[in-house]
Parts: structure tokens; sequence; C-alpha cells
């Protein structure tokens, strides 16, 4: 079981289907079947949803399907040579080389170290053409057992490789096979490679730069971000660097150590498949002088690349952050007042500040320890909400613009609340924030201010041109449209609110805790703190509405698992079992692995069974003092019994409708899965 592949773990010119979720179903099949996995479902699950992330194909006719997984007990290397090639993706056409790696959760460094050096060896085309002439299982588990023998890693550098000249070298300085320094006026360029699981495409892509920039007379250093360790690239190799690659798909650690240099960026796969395009573009950057230059935010999505972010997904994931920043001082503030209106009752509202600051153990005010402790756990609590605005807008700029942004994001926040612009207010304010943070931290300085940069200068300037914005342009036009919105809502009764808490219902069961989810749920504890709750309530109906809806899909699967096992798989069924706490508890997540599998159905049937609790809920006013925590904040929540009712009429709506779909509606894709050999 020490060993990484057997020939147990070996298909050789079989035809295992026509397409990646076959062919990576098998092999996954084969891994179990070895016990070197408890189910195939799960580790399954695991590998295609990497699949459906990047494609695993790289040029050469060569796939590496491969995912960390919790089904996963032995670190495992499973391989097939199709007689039928199958397409995963490569620009070069279909695979006919399949390396499949399953890594444990847990798996150690020196396992990873190994799967790292066979993806490494994979783009040397001496290695794959003699996979491609053996004979038998035991002469593939003897070169693949050699490629990731105790020597050094294997590269494009090494054995007389195209990497094996001077001046191509990896983190740290130390060249990958021997060579001289790089001779004086040579390029200098440095790269970053990672990938989500950091197994294969990270090594790869960074041997593929490196050959690269052989080829091109370039010095090249490479830091490779991957789960076998990384060793950071030194500071003066990067202030001697002419331009910066990223080849990543997930954030550069240390990307403030690039600040001011010229950057190319792509996903980690280009950096494989077109790594000689990528030099190129490095190259001209360094000698452009508007080049776009790494300041910490949003260019690291790759506009350079077919495969980057457009504008729209990148504001996306900056609003998503500064609302997932958020929720914890909205959750604990929220939580806290709620307790403090449990032990002081509403008044505690008109009397907190005075009783805080005036009484203490020894000195209780009118009413007891009761009152004196529901003072002070509602003054935490309402300090907390305070930041709601401040951290919204904070964390946006921060999303676009990295650290530099979080000072004038914050305080753009601070005077959108201050003026009563509120949610909205704090939306525009880290909007512009960050985008303005970005473009100063874009601007070419001399190299003895750019230090001055991100901790003086663009905190300064943008908090000056931003919140200038505000208050003197957009801060009362929004507070203006702030009021009129919360004016309009707490007018709302009867069918309208009924309305209003469908629409609620449907958002939060749209997406399971993304964009769309995030709005409505942002939506509700904004208005927590736009002013009196006591002569207000429709807040408190908005926020119940919102919680007792998000509650609903997790709630459903796991009910729906327990109704009918056979329509869900091993995975989903054990899902379903921590489903029923994650939907108790207000954790829409849950619901995701259901969703992923199968989004055609149970994101519908998710949707329609929240709509009708957003309904209910609306229509039996039901309030909630507190932001999250589900059923057991139950002493928050006005009217429990019809929020109780709203939260199980929608559950067993969903429950039945993603049922009924599964039994009666025609699932297309899974005609084209090929089952699993019985040998398997």
């Amino acid at each position: 079981m020490s060993q990484l592949i057997t020939t147990e773990l070996v298909d050789l010119d079989q035809n295992l289907g026509s397409s990646p979720e076959a062919v990576i179903r098998h092999l996954a099949g084969k891994v179990a079947a070895t016990g070197r996995a408890t189910e195939v479902e799960g580790l399954f699950a695991d590998a295609f949803a990497r699949e459906q992330k990047t494609a695993t194909g790289v040029p050469g006719g060569i796939a590496i399907p491969h995912c960390r997984s919790a089904a996963v007990t032995v670190p495992t290397l499973a391989m097939a040579r199709l007689s039928s090639p199958v397409d995963f993706g490569a620009k070069d056409g279909p695979a006919d080389l399949i390396f499949f790696i399953a890594a444990p959760d847990g798996a150690d460094q020196e396992h990873l170290k190994l799967l790292s050096k066979l993806a490494r060896s994979l783009i040397k085309k001496d290695f794959t053409g003699a996979l491609r002439n053996a004979t038998s299982a035991e002469e593939i588990v003897e070169l693949v057992t050699a490629a990731i023998g105790d020597g050094p890693a294997p590269s494009a550098a090494a054995d007389g490789g195209p990497g094996a000249a001077s001046g191509v070298r990896e983190a740290g300085g130390a060249p990958i096979s021997g060579g001289a320094p790089a001779a004086t006026g040579t390029k200098r360029l440095v790269a970053v490679t990672a990938c989500p699981t950091g197994i294969a495409h990270t090594y790869m892509a960074a041997d593929s730069l490196v050959a690269a920039a052989q080829e091109a007379g370039v010095d090249l250093q490479v830091e490779t971000q991957g789960s076998s360790g990384a060793k950071p690239l030194d500071p003066a190799v990067i202030a001697a660097a002419d331009a910066v690659i990223f080849a990543v798909d997930v954030d550069v650690r240390g990307k403030e150590r690039f600040a001011g240099k010229p950057v190319i960026t792509s996903p980690v796969k280009r950096g494989i498949d077109e790594p000689a395009k990528m030099v190129q573009e490095a190259l001209a950057a360094a000698d452009n002088p508007n080049a776009r230059r790494v300041t910490g935010g949003m260019e690291i999505a790759g506009e350079e690349s077919a495969g980057g972010e457009h504008l729209g997904q990148k504001l996306k994931k900056a609003l998503l952050t500064g609302v997932s920043y958020m929720i914890p001082f909205v959750a604990g503030g929220g939580l806290l007042i709620a307790l403090g209106f449990l032990l002081g009752g509403y008044n505690i509202t008109d009397i907190a500040d005075t009783v805080v600051l005036e009484n203490n153990f020894g000195n209780l005010p009118e009413g007891g320890l009761a009152i004196y402790l529901g003072a002070v756990l509602f003054k935490i609590g309402a300090l907390s909400i305070g930041f709601l605005v401040p951290a919204l807008a904070g964390y946006i700029a921060f999303g676009i613009a990295d650290r530099p942004g979080i000072a004038p994001g914050f305080t753009a926040g601070a005077v959108a609340g201050f003026m009563g612009a509120g949610f909205l207010g704090g939306l525009v304010g880290g909007l512009l924030a960050g985008v303005v943070a970005h473009w100063i931290g874009t601007w070419d300085v001399p190299r003895w201010l750019r230090g001055l940069m991100p901790v003086v200068i663009i905190p300064l300037l943008a908090s000056i041109v931003a919140s200038g914005l505000m208050f003197l342009v957009l801060g009362g036009p929004i507070a203006g449209l702030t009021l009129a919105l919360n004016s309009w809502l707490s007018g709302m009764t009867g069918a309208s609110a009924v309305v209003l808490g469908i629409i609620l219902g449907l958002m939060m069961c749209f997406d399971l805790g993304g964009p769309v989810n995030k709005v409505a749920y942002s939506f509700a504890v904004a208005g927590l703190g736009a002013g009196s709750l006591i002569d207000n309530p429709a807040p408190l109906q908005i926020m119940a509405t919102v919680m007792a809806a998000g509650m609903v899909p997790p709630l459903a699967m796991a009910l729906a698992t327990t109704l009918d096992r056979t329509r869900f798989s091993l995975a989903e069924r054990e899902n379903g079992k921590a489903a029923w706490l994650l939907g108790a508890s207000f954790i829409s997540e849950g619901a995701i692995p259901f969703a992923a599998a199968d989004p055609l159905r149970v994101i519908p049937a998710s949707m329609l069974g929240g709509a009708v609790t957003g309904a209910i809920a609306m229509a039996a006013g039901v309030t909630s003092q507190a932001p999250h925590g589900g059923i057991f904040v139950f002493f928050a929540i006005g009217n429990l019994v019809m929020f109780v009712v709203s939260i199980l009429v929608g559950t067993v709506i969903t429950a039945l409708a993603v049922l009924a779909l599964k039994r009666w509606a025609v699932r297309q894709p899974a005609a084209t899965v090929e089952p699993v050999p019985a040998t398997v």
C-alpha cells in the first residue's frame, strides 16, 4: 500500500468511454477496488468537480485528472492508455495517456512531492514516449517509479532538455540543472505558478515556462506555490526582475512583494499550453511604460489572456468579498442586540447609553442585573452593527485594490453612514475607493517612492477622492433613494408584502450563498440599522423572511435523501445527514453539493419552496431581531410558530418537488455516462 502505483492500477489499450466523466469514473473505481479509497462516488465527485473548474488535458496527448478527497485513504496514481483517445480540453486534441492522481485531504509533504515529480515528468517527450511503447503494466509501473524516485524532481531542464542552459532557475536561485549565471544585459523575469490543488498544473506550468524562457534567452526564476511546499523568491531577485508572470488559478501568496512590476497574468493551464507566448508578452510588458503593473488588486484576474475574467466578474468578486467580511460584524452584533432585548426588553434602546455609562455591578439600574446586562449586550451589538456599512465598503475596496484600498474604503463607508446613504452608499463608496486606489497604484513612480505608495499615498489620495465625491456629489442623492426605499417597504402590507416575501424567497434559493443570495441577505441586514425597529417593524419582517427562506434548501435536501435514498448517490446521502444541522443553522450552502450535481432539478425546486416560505412569513408578520442563527435564535423570533410553519411547508414542497423531478424529468447527461466495468 506504500506504493503510489501498482499493476492493478494500470489499464493498457482499453476503450473507457467517450467522455472525461466516463474515464474518471472508471479510474476512481480502480482506486476504490484496490482499497485505496472508501467509495467510488465520493472520489469521482471530487475529481470531476476539479475537472469542471479547469480542463486537465495538456499538450502531447496527456490528461492529468486529479483531486484531494476525503474518500482517499492512500496517495494513489491510476493510469490508463486509451485505445480511443478522449478530449480532456487540450488545445492539440484528445488524450490517450491518462494519469489519475488521487490524494487524501491530509496527504503528507513527501507523497505530494512525489506526485508533483510525476506531473513534471509528463512534459518530457522521452518519458511519455516510453509510456506509449510499454508492453505491460509492470513496465509502466517501473517507468513511473523511476520518474518519481529519490533523485531531483524531473523537469523540462533535466536530462539535457531545453531548460538545461544557463540562466533558467527555480525559486531561491538554484539552477534547475546547473549552468552559469545569466549574462549581463539579459532580460530577467520572475514567475509564480499555482493551481487549486497544487499537485500537477502548478509544477508543469513552471517547467513549461522555464523551457520557453531558455529558448528565448531569458533569465527566469519560478516560485511554485504548490501543495508540496513553496520556497519564496529572493527579494533581491524580484527587485531585479523586469516583469512578472502569474500563471495562477488562485490568489498569489505574498503578492505585495511584486508591487510596481509589469505583470502578465493567466490561468495556470495557459502556462502549460502557451508558455512561449507568455514569455514574449512579459518581455513586451517590460518595455512598455503603460503596461499593467502589480498593485495587489484586480489585475491578478488575468485580462491579458483569453482565459481571464471580465470586468463584471471582477466586480462581482469584489462585492462578494465585501459582503463576506461584513457578515461577522452583522451576525455577532445582531445576536448581541437580540440578547439585549431578551434581558432588557424593547425599551433597552432608549436607556442603554445611560445605563452602561452611569451604572455598574455595584450600582445597578432600576430593574436590576437583567437590565444592566441587557444594556451592555445591546450596546456591544449596536456598536458592532455600526461597522456594517464601513466594513462593507472597506472590504469591497480591498477586493479591488487589496490592502491599500481598505482605509479609503472604510472612510467612504463611514461617510455613507454619516449621510444616511446606508447600504447603497456603502456599495458605491467601496467601489469608488477601490477603483481610485487601484488606479493610483498603477502610477509609474520613482523607486524611492514605491515603499510609501501602499501605506501613505494611495490611502490618502483615494480617501480624498472617494469620500470627497460622496460628500459633494453622491451622498445626498443616495441617501434620498435609501429613505424612499425604506418608506416604501415600511408601507407594504397585505398582498404587496406577500409579493416581497416571494421575491426574497426566490433570491435566497436561486444560488445558495452566491451573489443573488448575498444581495437579498445584505438588503435584510442593512435594514436592521435603519432607525427605530419598534416604530418600523418592516426590517425585522424582511430579516425573518430571508432567514426562513434560506433555511429551506438544505433542510429539503436532507428530507429528500431520507424519503427516497435511491435517488441520491452515497456522497449525497452523507451530505444529507449534515444538511439537517446546516439548514437549521441558516447555512444555505448546505445544499450546494446537491445543486452542483443536479442544478436543473435542485435549484428550481428550492426556489419553489423558498417562495412559499417567504410568502407565508411575510403574510404572518414574522419578525427576527437576529440576522443569523436559524432556529437556534428562537428567542429573537416574533411569532415563532408561524416561522417554523413557513419553514416546514417550504421544506416539504421542495423535497417533494426535487424527488418528482428526479423521477420523471429526464436527465440527458446521464445517458452519456458509461458504467464502470464489472471487473472494477
